[in-house]
């Protein structure tokens, strides 16, 4: 089933996507701070189980597994776009794909996340990341020419977890609330820890060059763990790295979103990185979250995932309130300030996505 297919299977008149379209779209006209019709609204984690039709495809087909399957990667992408009639497409897939993909012994556990078999905490250890190349994730080529071709109009975010995020899993061997080994490395091995974050950098620029030479119209690279950190070490050990991966996508003039969870102190560094377009957590308002950043940039979000679980009027409500707080912005996309949850009533996505854009219309 094509993206102009309704959810229910009805086929609409199928369009021809040309880049000029997909160009002009609200999504990437608003990371642009161009003016639109109305703001574009998209969901961090909405090709996920809190769809029906997610978790029937995906039954029995470990995650990893399923990111090396272009057809089924692009089914899973392709499902929110109908459901939901979201402004942009986000590529299924995670953020340890390009680490899987140059040998690193990791598996994604049920429950738990990535855990990696042999963490990295010397300088030896190193030798584990090499360069990652183009052939070494054809599926994703394959998987976007497939979807660019689906999607016809609809924009399509490629993404990578930033160096920092990767770093924080290989040091620790899995998922951390402390972060102790990967922080004693900052502090105690300085050298060595930026010498990992580099080489970090070079796969994950590698890994988004090939998702925009394949057709992505825009990339999203999620810190998801730097709200660990204090100002003074994000800017010293972590933004470097971060900013090495933005400069090299610079060329391509696709926009480039930066996202991280409960990053308010850290939102002015994030927005020196480089990127066109700062995602802010549920924690502070965009207004202020402007203010931290200054001008010439875009901002992504910021709904509280768990206001979804309540009645439609309070979800409109608080709705209501990141729209008035985006209203002075040079641009908005709006988000939610992290992914959906598993357990997210779909309907109430749909109904959040018709909302926006009719309170939004120009």
């Amino acid at each position: 089933m094509s993206a102009n297919e309704s959810p229910a299977g009805q086929a609409q008149t199928p369009t021809t996507a040309t880049p000029d379209a997909v160009r002009e779209s609200a999504f990437l006209k608003a990371c642009r701070r161009e003016p639109v019709p109305h703001t574009p609204v998209w969901f961090m984690r909405q090709a996920g189980r809190s769809l029906p039709e997610y978790r029937k495809v995906r039954e029995g087909i470990p995650m990893l597994e399923s990111c090396t399957r272009p057809e089924l990667v692009t089914e899973i992408t392709l499902q929110p776009v109908r459901r939901h009639g979201v402004d942009a497409a986000i590529y299924y897939s995670d953020i340890v794909v390009p680490l899987k993909a140059i040998g690193i012994d990791l598996d994604i556990k049920p429950g738990v996340g990535p855990v990696v078999e042999h963490p990295i905490r010397t300088r030896a250890d190193l030798a584990q990341l090499r360069d990652l190349t183009p052939e070494d994730v054809s599926y994703v080529s394959e998987a976007i020419g497939l979807l660019t071709r689906e999607l016809g109009s609809t924009p399509l975010i490629g993404f990578a977890g930033a160096p920092f995020t990767l770093a924080s899993y290989l040091v620790e061997g899995g998922p951390s609330r402390t972060y102790e080994n990967a922080k004693a490395m900052m502090y105690g091995d300085p050298e060595l820890w930026a010498d990992l974050l580099d080489r970090l950098a070079e796969i994950t620029a590698a890994f988004l060059k090939v998702q925009i030479e394949a057709g992505a119209s825009a990339v999203q690279l999620f810190d998801s763990w730097a709200g660990a950190l204090a100002p003074v070490d994000y800017r010293r050990s972590v933004l470097p790295a971060s900013t090495k991966v933005f400069e090299a996508v610079a060329g391509y003039g696709v926009p480039r979103i930066h996202f991280g969870v409960g990053t308010g102190e850290l939102l002015g560094l994030m927005g020196e990185a480089g990127a066109d377009v700062v995602g802010v957590d549920w924690r502070v308002p965009l207004d202020e979250a402007a203010r931290r950043v200054g001008p010439g940039k875009a901002f992504q979000g910021n709904l509280d995932p768990t206001v979804l679980f309540a009645s439609k009027e309070a979800v409109e409500a608080k709705t209501r309130e990141v729209l008035d707080s985006a209203a002075g912005l040079e641009g908005h996309v709006f988000n939610l300030g992290h992914g959906v949850m598993p357990t997210t009533d779909p309907d109430a996505l749909t109904r959040l996505v018709e909302y926006v854009h009719a309170q939004t219309a120009r």
